[in-house]
């Protein structure tokens, strides 16, 4: 069971599972069940994209000793490599199960759409012919499908609508998740071209790899300035004030800036379980400002006129 938890690899679900509380917080109405069956899909498919990438990693030769990270069940022989892609394909069809549900009581059509794009996207990012992370494209999935999709997609099955704010949130959301793997692949830029798999860290090499890196971490609370921004000129099209309660995150992101800019190997591990840690703290922040917008009035304040009695 040991074996089986840390190739689930517990500490990457906060990038699934946060994008929900935040999209359930900006949504005006909040059901139980269908934050049950959310939580449900965004668990299954972080841990079903996890195992896949372990699987198709380890037979493809990927993953070796040399690999910096925790050891994966495929590479390492702890587990068949049949095991765990009956185990992908198995915490797939979970997600897959809450999220016909969540279909059926929303807009079956679209939901199912989504659905599939998001099944589709865990297979091919390290599976298929050619896998999309080395093509240099798994930033973009990662923000759209761990940011957006994610965040409003919650909001729209709590709602069958969704408020700008949950588009404001799902992108600096899917800037942070961006961040994490930006992270994570800056430290396996050695393994990763030795394999023959061209990342965008790889592409890009270490250098403009640490300022992307930088650039993911501030473009997330540059969005969150913006987003009051617009508010404050169009409020029905911004991110409400209470939103700003997740910039007082930032200092958790000073050390792993900093640490990014000339760690290398090992050494970047903290960075990745920083961002993580951000990720999480902003989120939940995020979250905390959003319910709160729903309770309290952020209306312009007015005076009484008239003579003093």
């Amino acid at each position: 069971m040991n074996i089986w938890v840390a190739g689930a690899r517990p500490r990457t679900l906060g990038a699934g599972l946060v994008p929900v509380l935040v999209g359930t917080a900006a949504a005006d109405r909040f059901v139980v069940w269908r934050f049950g069956a959310a939580l449900v899909v965004a668990a299954g498919l972080q841990i079903g994209v996890n195992l896949a990438n372990d699987y198709f990693d380890g037979v493809r030769g990927v993953d070796t000793a040399e690999r910096l990270g925790p050891p994966r069940l495929t590479a390492s022989g702890q587990v068949t490599p049949r095991a765990v892609a009956v185990a992908a394909v198995a915490s797939l069809g979970v997600a897959g199960i809450a999220g016909l549900a969540l279909a059926l009581a929303t807009a079956p059509a679209l939901i199912l759409a989504i659905g599939a794009l998001a099944l589709l996207a865990a297979l091919l990012y390290s599976g298929g012919p050619r896998p999309y992370a080395g093509l240099g494209l798994g930033e973009i999935a990662v923000f759209a499908f761990f940011g957006l999709m994610a965040t409003v997609g919650t909001t729209f099955v709590m709602d069958e609508t969704v408020a700008p704010a949950a588009w404001w949130a799902g992108s600096v959301l899917g800037l942070l998740a961006v961040a994490i793997l930006v992270a994570n692949n800056l430290r396996d830029i050695p393994t990763d071209e030795a394999a023959g798999k061209r990342t965008l860290a790889v592409r890009l090499g270490e250098r403009r790899t640490r300022s992307l890196y930088r650039g993911c971490v501030v473009g997330a609370f540059v969005t969150i300035a913006v987003g009051f921004l617009v508010w404050i000129s169009w409020e029905p099209a911004g991110l409400t004030p209470w939103g700003l309660f997740s910039l007082t995150a930032w200092p958790l992101a000073i050390r792993p800036m900093e640490r990014a800019g000339t760690a290398s190997g090992r050494d970047l591990i903290p960075v990745l379980t920083g961002t993580a840690g951000l990720h999480a703290a902003c989120g939940t922040l995020m979250a905390l400002g959003l319910a709160l917008s729903n309770t309290v009035s952020t209306g312009p304040l007015t005076l009484p006129t008239g003579p003093l009695p």
